[in-house]
């Protein structure tokens, strides 16, 4: 996930700082020292890392931090503080001009998941109520079209396109025409990508807003590619203006230097992350959940938001209720696996978890593919034997196991952990008091699954 490798390491600073009591001035220098180190490996801009460091030690090296009774927790406190204002101080997103058509034209790189993103952006509109339009102005890349129409009907959003025989600018206002004649409030055009910045690229997004009034003009990056999104997002800005930036396959970038750079090199807000594949998964960027997550704090509050998206309320009660009773079978195992999945997996919710500290080092890793697994040994049972677990006996076990192709021993593993699961809620009744939204039982899931190596 995301910022993984930095969190960790400004942990055992952070850590080693709070176990220091007093601090003195050359504490915090060395402890900074550190801090720039892991913030470089993070792949963050020097230019941001000099700024940003220079502005945590004017601060930690102040009365603020040596006459404080908790002099390491201050420091996190102004690292905290610094970073969300490095990532920009106030959340920002697209927002609609009321009775008339908002126009948003999505740039960037080939390879960065630009057109995968305007459905996606497509679908957050869509489920505020709004009529999206996706219109197909990429006319170099083959099946470029075809793929903005596969992304388009996942999403449940209409797209339209006239094929490659016209310029993208004509595309765009027989778009804007369509979209009027629809009634669509917004007009989201995809435009095409280069493999490098060149000049005919810009032109070519230069025309179109010569030719349709454009909104916002937004800009797609590849967390992936580090520090060239970085000096991509600048190039963009200087040549044809950018209102935003968003940054794609933030989940699989575990250094996520290019997020805390954006907005201080280029000015332009993030205004949204890519965390996953489905058309769910983009996030409005929070510049201070971000620093929490980046600091170990977690992030509760988009916790809590994927699951008044994601879960089944009504169903998730049911299971609490099930939980203090310690009285659950498969088919309710199988039903939270696809509630977590629906959230972006064990380890999507985990990394927005605070950190448990001490506790932290002992919670199982999870293999999100030991989830297929898992549920592939469920589905080898017979409705009685996921109602009634206590009837698996050898014969019915080697039968489930062929069923799922998995060893024998893997089963007998699953069943085990299982029967230990339930006396462990039975030792835990107040577990799940109060907790409304299915959370309780997601760290013995994720326990579950943790074990269940191969």
């Amino acid at each position: 996930m995301a910022f993984d490798s930095l969190t960790e390491k400004l942990q055992k600073i952070f850590r080693d700082l709070r176990g220091k009591g007093k601090l003195s001035e050359a504490d915090v220098k060395s402890a900074m020292k550190e801090v720039r180190m892991a913030l470089l490996e993070a792949d963050v801009s020097f230019k941001v890392v000099k700024q940003l460091i220079s502005g945590i030690e004017e601060r930690a090296v102040g009365s603020e931090v040596m006459d404080s009774l908790t002099p390491g927790q201050q420091v996190v406190k102004i690292v905290d503080e610094e970073l969300i204002r490095l990532m920009g101080s106030e959340t920002s997103s697209v927002t609609l001009t009321p009775g008339k058509i908002t126009v948003i034209m999505m740039t960037g790189l080939q390879g960065a998941g630009k057109t995968t993103t305007a459905a996606k952006l497509a679908a957050r509109f869509k489920a505020k109520g709004e009529s999206p339009l996706l219109a197909a102005l990429d006319i170099y890349r083959p099946a470029a079209v075809e793929q903005l129409k596969v992304s388009g009907e996942k999403a449940g959003v209409p797209v339209f396109s006239m094929g490659t025989n016209h310029t993208a600018p004509d595309i765009a206002k027989a778009a804007l025409s369509h979209a009027e004649e629809n009634h669509n409030q917004v007009l989201i055009l995809d435009t095409a990508g280069r493999l490098q910045v060149d000049s005919s690229m810009m032109q070519e997004l230069n025309d179109i807003k010569n030719a349709v009034k454009v909104d916002w003009t937004l800009l797609v990056v590849d967390a992936m590619t580090g520090q060239e999104a970085v000096n991509v997002a600048d190039t963009f800005n200087r040549e044809i203006g950018t209102d935003g930036v968003i940054i794609t396959k933030l989940d699989g970038d575990t250094r996520g230097g290019a997020a805390l750079s954006i907005k201080a090199v280029t000015g332009k807000p993030i205004l949204y992350a890519g965390m996953g594949e489905k058309t769910t998964d983009l996030e409005e960027f929070h510049p201070d959940r971000m620093a929490s997550r980046i600091l170990g704090m977690g992030d509760i509050l988009t916790l809590i938001e994927k699951a008044q998206n994601d879960v089944d309320v009504e169903k998730a009660r049911i299971m609490n209720e099930k939980l203090k009773k310690a009285d659950f079978d498969f088919n309710d195992f199988l039903d939270q696996m696809n509630q977590l999945k629906k959230m972006g997996g064990v380890s999507s919710i985990m990394s927005m978890m605070p950190s448990l500290g001490a506790m932290g080092k002992d919670m199982p890793e999870v293999d999100e593919k030991q989830m297929g697994r898992v549920e592939a040994i469920v589905l080898s049972m017979s409705a009685e034997e996921r109602r009634n677990p206590s009837i698996l006996n050898p014969s019915r076990k080697n039968r489930i196991a062929k069923g799922a192709g998995v060893n024998i021993a893997e089963v007998n593993r699953m069943v085990k952990q299982f029967d230990q699961m339930k006396k462990m809620m039975k030792q835990m009744p107040g577990l799940m008091k109060g907790r409304n939204r299915g959370f309780g039982n997601m760290g013995s899931l994720s326990g579950l699954l943790g074990k269940l190596k191969p």
